[in-house]
């Protein structure tokens, strides 16, 4: 393997110029934004680099998938994954710099997505761009851009669905990592519990059932079976220990604060580690819930609001190995293994689309959502060749 003819294919100038542009473009989804632009733009390069795209809609936003076959024989098929959407750039008063300016200061590429994850989508077509430029290669790259990670995940969904890694045998995320190679990640279920009791006037409490009393049950009990759960898997590193976390609480109105509510909501997000079975804790947390609101009289149900399980890829495997030793090779030092805290569209493309996937890209582990994201210039570059030596060494290795 020439590193030096891999470095040669990457322009790190218009890199850099290519990832402000995404971060100027707007991709979220209120206001009538959404990915489409951004779409528009990266077909633009796709098509310019000669390259053909398929584009499928997923609940009415955009995806783009590129599979370049690279002339060198038969061999496996790598794909790299990058979403499109970012989050709202939040209170704009705790940012120094315009969220969506693209402004660079002091060696770092500031704006929301800058870090989650447009610089990896960058990175990632220039290193693709890098490695097809070098010559043949065996086997196939597939670059999949999907929408809407940071909602439901159609995107990914819909990738698994129409058969985009029905013959792709590992998958590199770009999400920012911080220089850790993680091919393990937590799972998370969102839920929605429901309480249905009945009005009253707050005067005659005893003519209503009040569904408050019944969630504060609830919320204890939830909070018990955590500290179990927690006793019974344990901390999990690089993942931590799992957890039942409420989120949001709904019942009456501040107006109406003279009325017994009928009914409330409670939403929770759970994260797990591996040794959590989803199918088992969904039986608790309904028990928890359900037990209290019988207690008090009352209705209650429990809806899975989207189910993303733990997954994990041996880090032995060709995949990881690959990451592990081009990283070493890049940049001089061996990275470490680390595990993902949330889920990426690695998880939906693991678990229901039976491909393993690791996680690793540009930007800071804990900059992603935050005001002032950021990801350092020079990682562009850095992560763009990683990917195709990384690449280059999965392919000419087989899965």
């Amino acid at each position: 393997m020439d590193i030096a003819s891999l470095d040669a294919g990457i322009d790190e100038q218009e890199l850099i110029e290519f990832t402000q542009h995404l971060v100027r473009t707007h991709t979220l989804r209120e206001e009538g934004r959404g990915e489409r632009a951004v779409a528009a733009f990266l077909l633009d390069k796709i098509r310019d680099w000669g390259w053909t795209a398929e584009v499928f809609d997923a609940d009415g936003r955009p995806n783009i998938v590129v599979t370049l076959v690279g002339g060198g024989g038969a061999g496996p098929t790598l794909a790299f994954e990058g979403h499109m959407d970012v989050v709202a750039e939040g209170d704009l008063d705790q940012w120094t710099v315009d969220p969506f300016g693209g402004e660079i200061r002091d060696g770092k590429l500031y704006g929301r997505g800058s870090a989650d994850m447009k610089s990896g989508v960058a990175a990632m077509l220039y290193g693709t761009r890098a490695l097809q430029l070098s010559g043949p290669f065996p086997g196939r790259i597939r670059l999949l851009l999907l929408a809407d990670e940071e909602g439901m995940m159609t995107g990914a969904k819909a990738a698994v669905a129409n058969g985009f890694v029905r013959d792709v045998d590992g998958v590199i995320c770009c999400e920012p990592e911080g220089d850790e190679v993680c091919p393990i990640s937590k799972g998370a279920i969102r839920l929605r519990a429901d309480f249905t009791g009945v009005m009253s006037h707050g005067a005659m409490p005893w003519q209503g059932r009040n569904t408050l009393p019944a969630m504060a049950r609830a919320l204890l009990s939830l909070e018990a079976l955590e500290i179990t759960l927690i006793r019974e898997v344990g901390n999990r590193p690089p993942l931590g220990a799992p957890s039942i976390t409420p989120t949001v609480v709904r019942a009456g109105t501040a107006d109406q604060m003279n009325t017994i509510p009928g009914t409330s909501s409670l939403y929770l997000d759970v994260r797990t580690v591996p040794g959590v079975d989803h199918g088992t804790l969904l039986k608790r947390i309904g028990e928890c819930v359900d037990t209290a609101a019988l207690e008090c009289g009352i209705g209650s149900t429990v809806t899975v609001i989207d189910d993303r399980p733990w997954v994990e890829t041996g880090s032995d495997t060709t995949l990881v190995t690959a990451l592990l030793r081009a990283h070493e090779t890049v940049n001089g030092v061996r990275p470490n293994l680390g595990g993902v805290p949330g889920t990426t569209d690695g998880t939906i493309l693991t678990h229901y689309g039976e491909v393993p996937s690791v996680v690793y890209g540009p930007g800071g582990k804990w900059i992603a959502h935050m005001a002032d994201e950021y990801v350092a210039v020079r990682d562009l570059e850095r992560y763009a060749l990683t990917y195709a030596v990384a690449a280059h060494d999965f392919l000419h290795r087989g899965s």
